[in-house]
């Protein structure tokens, strides 16, 4: 992995920022905030960028590549749009991550450090930190939303699946 330094609060990256579909409701106020919790990472195909059963405080949004999920050792699916958030199940309850992130091909990476929440300095207003942080989950909500209907639909062609080898057997 290749890991930038926590990047700097200026216009021309706030413009990046606001190329990410995610990111685009944010103020720019906010999305100077989510830069200095940042970092670029660039990972090399099969590297891993997140390892099931770790607790650490990364929040990802993809700029560029693919990622494969897997848990258990299965493939759970893959990620390939600009803007697409990952590992937002931790910082979400807290527990370990639930399954391991591979780089497929060469991936770019936004790194969200969610434990550096005393880099959102101390000038900003209790408010503003509420604000920001409300953004945050309703992006999370967004996904998750997104991430729910997509497993319903699979979970109801299997089901329809099964009910046809069910008839074939039967």
């Amino acid at each position: 992995m290749i890991e930038s330094k926590y990047l700097k609060e200026n216009i021309e990256n706030i413009q990046k920022l606001m190329a990410i579909p995610a990111l685009k409701n944010f103020e720019t106020k906010a999305l100077g905030k989510l830069l200095r919790l940042s970092k670029i990472r660039q990972y090399d195909h099969g590297e891993r960028i997140i390892k099931e059963g770790d607790l650490d405080p990364w929040l990802y949004f993809l700029l560029s590549g693919k990622i494969r999920i897997g848990k258990a050792g299965h493939d759970i699916g893959t990620i390939d749009r600009k803007g697409e958030i990952f590992g937002e199940m931790r910082i979400i309850d807290s527990l370990s991550r639930s399954a391991s992130v591979f780089a497929v091909g060469k991936t770019v990476c936004l790194a969200v450090d969610t434990s550096a929440g005393e880099r959102l300095s101390a000038e900003g207003s209790r408010d503003e930190k509420l604000d920001f942080l409300l953004l945050l989950y309703r992006i999370f909500a967004e996904y998750m939303s997104i991430r729910l209907r997509l497993t319903n639909d699979e979970l109801i062609k299997a089901k329809k699946r099964v009910e046809q080898l069910q008839r074939k057997a039967g």
